[in-house]
């Protein structure tokens, strides 16, 4: 949808500026759905997400500033380190949960929850990149019959064209904990019973409802949040494994100091 460049507040606080492309720009649809996004993204706050600090959606080039998080996506961190132990992928889904959560009670559904849009910080998992993606459907970035989302996250609805609901988010965290653990991509012919005895048993059972073909089957966020909180296991203070820590703390090292422009 466009460019995202590291900025630096009044404040001296870093944050993520996002430029929308210029030929989005001159559609008068998506200038709508976008500032219609905005306006619903704002509301969305918890723990687990990135907050909106300022937008422009009326601006020659549209552009939506949010608080920027140090820290790898889950994709580098499983590339890297591969598969996460138990601990640490309980840990991801709790916080996974609780932002899903946040958005759907705004009435927001992320559509492309996935290893890349999911930032690991040292307090815990960020959701990024959620609602706006809306916005641009039936632009030039899209056509009919383009389905909008990343393939081995997306829910069956999502590729026959049936209604979306935010059942089809909990699917995506479905496959994200399958590939957190290492029981995802499925080599072929791999029945998902099977797959998923790499999950801790209690997390086994959330992620097989998850991944149920009827969306109506499917958990809420607060279900899944409440089964793992009555199965008795709490995930440690520090959430991450020693060598995933270190990649966290070199992706906060490498940040330039703030430089700000005086002030005319």
């Amino acid at each position: 949808m466009g460019t995202v460049y590291l900025g630096v507040s009044p404040g001296a606080r870093r944050v993520a500026v996002k430029v929308v492309r210029e030929e989005l720009a001159q559609d008068p649809s998506f200038r709508r759905r976008f500032a219609r996004e905005v306006d619903a993204v704002r509301r969305v706050g918890g723990f687990h997400t990135a907050p909106v600090v300022d937008a422009g959606p009326d601006d020659a080039r549209p552009w939506l500033v949010t608080e920027y998080i140090p820290g790898p996506s889950l994709h580098e961190v499983l590339r890297t380190h591969g598969a996460l132990p138990a601990t640490t992928v309980r840990a991801l889904a709790l916080g996974l949960a609780e932002a899903l959560e946040g958005i759907h009670a705004c009435g927001l559904i992320h559509r492309d929850l996935k290893p890349g849009n999911i930032v690991v910080s040292g307090a815990g998992p960020r959701v990024i990149d959620f609602g706006i993606a809306r916005a641009a459907e039936g632009t030039s970035l899209t056509t009919t019959n383009v389905v909008v989302g990343t393939r081995g996250f997306l829910a069956p609805e999502q590729l026959t064209g049936g209604p979306l609901t935010p059942a089809v988010d909990a699917y995506a965290f479905g496959m994200v904990l399958c590939h957190a653990c290492g029981a995802a991509p499925f080599p072929g012919g791999t029945v998902l019973d099977q797959a998923l005895h790499a999950l801790p048993a209690d997390l086994a059972a959330v992620v097989g409802d998850c991944l149920r073909h009827d969306p109506a089957a499917r958990p809420t966020p607060t279900e899944i949040l409440q089964r793992l909180a009555h199965s008795g296991e709490k995930p440690p203070e520090d959430w991450l494994p020693g060598a995933v820590r270190a990649l966290v703390a070199r992706h906060q090292a490498v940040l330039p100091a703030p430089v700000l422009a005086p002030r005319p």
